[in-house]
């Protein structure tokens, strides 16, 4: 390899590593920027858009990236914030947002093109939703009651007071927690649609 080749390639592994530090940074600061929607589904579950920058990262520097940057974004979160669910959400959050980025970043990746990137994004947001159902109900529910000692019928009980026939946790998870992941990933894809191009020349070189 001559040493201008080398030495692009070197560049290149420098700036993917900038931009993905810079997204990870906002990913992070997004994680406090969140705000529940009592009338929709119980108040201990908020809104974000922290997924938006492993997105962002995914489409511009492939899917690998958009993984690294949910992990550092989470790992950030943990160390500088601290956690209140033994690291449970934050388990959760990394699982969930790799799975929407990464799907997301293969997708396009394959076409590169803007349809691609809808496709990509969609299934990723769809693949998220369906996910969230068995990792709450087998991992972070369970947690929850032993973490904090609160029994799974005072849970139900608050998806309940939204709607009556949320009898089982199963149940609750995919009237309420079902869509409202799918419409959390919607939002981000829809941001970032709205600011991939604008900021397309500091995440690309």
């Amino acid at each position: 390899m001559s040493n201008s080749a080398s030495f692009a390639k070197e560049a290149q592994r420098t700036h993917k590593l900038a931009v993905a530090g810079m997204l990870s940074a906002v990913a992070f600061i997004l994680m406090y920027v969140e705000f529940p929607i009592p009338a929709l589904i119980p108040a201990f579950i908020k809104l974000d858009v922290s997924d938006l920058p492993e997105l962002l990262a995914a489409f511009a520097l492939g899917p690998v990236w958009g993984v690294v940057v949910t992990f550092v974004k989470n790992l950030l979160f943990s160390v500088l914030h601290g956690t209140s669910s033994n690291y449970i959400g934050e388990l959760c959050n990394f699982l969930l947002g790799s799975v929407f980025a990464f799907t997301a970043g293969v997708i396009y990746h394959r076409g590169k093109s803007r349809k691609s990137a809808l496709i990509g994004a969609l299934a990723g947001a769809v693949l998220m939703a369906v996910i969230s159902v068995p990792i709450n109900y087998f991992v972070v529910y369970p947690a929850y009651v032993v973490v904090y000692g609160m029994p799974m019928e005072a849970i139900i009980g608050m998806y309940q007071a939204i709607n009556p026939s949320a009898d089982g946790l199963m149940k609750c998870l995919v009237l309420f927690n079902l869509p409202f992941t799918f419409f959390k990933g919607l939002l981000d894809v829809v941001l970032c649609f709205l600011i991939y191009k604008p900021l397309s020349p500091i995440l690309h070189k």
